[in-house]
Formats: C-alpha cells, sequence, structure tokens
C-alpha cells in the first residue's frame, strides 16, 4: 500500500504540526529536567496530549538529572517496558511500576 503523494500546502501543514509536536516534548523535557513537573505529571497529561503520548519512554527517564542512555535501558529492562515504548503504549501496571520507581529514587 503506498502513500498518496502530498500537495505542498499539505506537506508545509505537516512539517509544521511536527515541528510543534517536538517543541512541546522538548519544553516538557525541559520542565522534567529543572524539577517543575513530575514524570506522573507528564505521563497523566499523555493521555489528553497527542505529542506527549508520542513520545518514547526512554526519552523521558533520560530527561530526569542523573539518568542517561545506559541506565534509562537498565530501569526499561528491570520494569518490563520495551525499548521502543512510547508513553501512550504503556499499560496501567506498567506506568504504576514506572512512577513508583521515579518516586522512590
Amino acid at each position: 500500500m503506498s502513500l498518496r503523494p502530498l500537495s505542498a500546502s499539505e506537506r508545509a501543514d505537516a512539517l509544521q504540526k511536527a515541528a510543534a509536536a517536538r517543541a512541546a516534548r522538548a519544553a516538557v523535557k525541559e520542565r522534567l529536567k529543572n524539577g517543575e513537573t513530575s514524570a506522573a505529571d507528564i505521563i497523566s497529561s499523555a493521555a489528553q496530549d497527542d505529542a506527549l503520548a508520542r513520545m518514547r519512554v526512554a526519552e523521558l527517564l533520560e530527561a530526569l538529572p542523573g539518568i542517561g542512555k545506559v541506565r534509562a535501558a537498565a530501569i526499561m529492562e528491570q520494569l518490563g517496558i520495551a525499548a521502543s515504548r512510547r508513553v501512550r503504549g504503556l499499560g496501567i501496571h506498567q506506568r504504576q511500576a514506572l512512577v513508583d520507581f521515579i518516586d522512590e529514587k
């Protein structure tokens, strides 16, 4: 199945929408890094915000102070979360385990 070619205006709209989503995710990660918000708030607000719902869980963890790529991967493996998982794709138990893990650390 091939996608139909986009017109110039449709392509420009899609590029603008993608740039806005990236900016929203970057702003949330910066607020998380500065301690202005919590991971639990981000996970709960992802239900209403499509840009946050599409953020990878690894990116969310890496935005926390003191957690890099290796530690984020180890945390996700420990919690049973796939490396490619996005916030929207987390199950109820995975969400709760992630929030509990972040809160205790």
